[in-house]
């Protein structure tokens, strides 16, 4: 899968920290959440997503936004993760796609890293391509695959 860059001092306009629909709301991770966001990660995705988001929590700022209605997680994304520059990974649970909560996370993640200083992002190994060309104008990074996952090792 390619990698994807994004123009950050082109993104759609977003009020940053005020999503909130069909009672979903989303907020950057504390301290006391991370077992409880990570466990929740590995759980529903993946163990090497599970361990991206454990270096997300030990980022200062914390680099890990959580989706939730009540007390239920229901999506998640991260950034400066496997790489400084780097969004993701992200994911939100199936009964919860297509009402925004994807994009509202991705933006989130975008506009920290706009706000850190960033000019570019790169999102690594997009699935979804397409979703990502529409929600931010993001563009395949040509020569990008396997890119830097090309080494990974995985459980057998």
């Amino acid at each position: 899968m390619q990698d994807m860059l994004v123009r950050l001092y082109d993104l759609p306009t977003y009020n940053v920290g005020g999503f909130e629909r069909d009672g979903v709301k989303i907020k950057r991770a504390i301290a006391p959440e991370m077992k409880l966001i990570c466990d929740w990660v590995g759980n529903h995705f993946s163990k090497v997503w599970k361990s991206e988001c454990w270096v997300a929590f030990a980022n200062s700022p914390i680099s890990c936004f959580v989706a939730y209605e009540g007390q239920t997680i229901v999506g998640f994304a991260c950034y400066n993760a496997t790489a400084k520059d780097f969004f993701g990974p992200t994911g939100v649970l199936d009964d919860y796609r297509g009402k925004g909560i994807g994009k509202a996370l991705l933006l989130e993640c975008l506009y920290a890293l706009k706000h850190e200083g960033y000019a570019y992002a790169i999102i690594g190994g997009v699935g979804p391509a397409e979703f990502y060309k529409v929600a931010v104008g993001a563009e395949l990074i040509k020569h990008s695959s396997p890119g830097i996952y090309r080494d990974l090792l995985k459980e057998k």
